[in-house]
């Protein structure tokens, strides 16, 4: 905008007031009034709905149920809620008509509780289904702590060292492995690697991942566990998936990895709606994708000055 009213003589601060409150329509918006606690667009509902959180500005959050079939474009938008908590995304939703909520069938969304009895509510009809990727982001962050947790043990070592070298007016020389890394190096390092399947590593992430495998049996039996969760998703019908994450479950507290024994509860108190994943195979990646437009028209904006128009604008494009 400022390079066409640098070409046209014209003042890109008065050309935005005047497009703001003259020519946008911004004036006269029929959802103004309550646009900051909430945004509904009845007519954009359809049968296969997300729903998530994003930030706006100022780490404020606004919860937004999205239809699939809008595809990131217009008709996206069903609801746009201030906050996060279930009564009032509810309270929200029931201004839809019942006839129009009841026609949904399903429902994704990540495992926080507020979203799922919010979903439960407005949407009787409707299935609710846990992303996939926030399940197996759970299994890999527990992989992750055991990685972190010797890496910090790795560190205390090397200051330890670096102490008595020092005691003794010695120069501290670092332990170097086969691949010339330290072991604080080869840990943290490590962290992109182990978020790949080993079909995927190049021959140098091959070799750091040897060295760690050879160096931290801890490390291979966690990384090994975290693939075989995310291969119960490879399962082809609900019946197979279901065995194998029982399966895994049991093996889970027979190995006692304390951070694994957290999945495995999490994923037993979620498991119904885990397991509704395979009906359709539907993800909330539309929903993260339409989080990361929204994002990227923010920093198109350099931040959000006016909330209001903000989501004006929003509503232009998405819904």
């Amino acid at each position: 905008m400022s390079n066409i009213c640098s070409h046209y003589k014209v003042n890109p601060d008065v050309f935005r007031k005047y497009y703001k409150n003259c020519s946008s329509g911004f004036k006269e918006w029929d959802q103004l009034n309550h646009c900051q606690d909430y945004l509904l667009f009845p007519e954009n509902i359809g049968e296969n709905l997300s729903i998530d959180e994003v930030s706006l500005s100022k780490g404020e959050l606004y919860t937004f149920v999205t239809n699939k079939a809008g595809r990131g474009k217009k008709g996206t938008i069903v609801a746009c809620i201030s906050g996060t908590k279930s009564e009032d995304i509810t309270k929200v939703l029931n201004r839809i008509p019942p006839s129009s909520r009841k026609k949904v069938k399903e429902v994704t969304l990540d495992m926080a509780n507020n979203m799922s009895s919010a979903a439960k509510e407005s949407f009787p009809m409707a299935t609710l289904v846990t992303d996939r990727f926030h399940v197996v982001r759970l299994a890999q962050n527990a992989m992750q702590a055991v990685r972190i947790k010797l890496g910090w043990a790795e560190l205390q070592k090397e200051n330890l060292k670096i102490t008595q070298a020092k005691q003794k007016k010695e120069k501290y020389k670092p332990e170097v492995l086969e691949n010339d890394d330290t072991p604080k190096q080869l840990l943290t390092r490590c962290r992109y690697v182990f978020a790949k399947k080993e079909s995927q590593w190049t021959e140098n992430q091959k070799e750091r991942a040897k060295i760690a495998f050879e160096r931290y049996p801890e490390l291979k039996t966690a990384y090994d566990h975290t693939i075989r969760f995310r291969a119960c998703y490879e399962r082809k019908n609900k019946i197979d998936a279901m065995v194998a994450f029982k399966e895994w479950i049991d093996d889970t507290y027979k190995l006692k990895l304390e951070n694994f024994n957290t999945v495995a509860n999490t994923v037993e108190n979620h498991f119904d709606n885990i397991l509704n994943f395979f009906d359709n195979y539907n993800t909330n990646a539309n929903a993260e994708s339409f989080n990361s437009k929204i994002k990227l028209f923010r920093a198109n904006q350099r931040g959000v000055v006016d909330t209001k128009f903000f989501l004006f604008r929003l509503k232009n494009l998405f819904a």
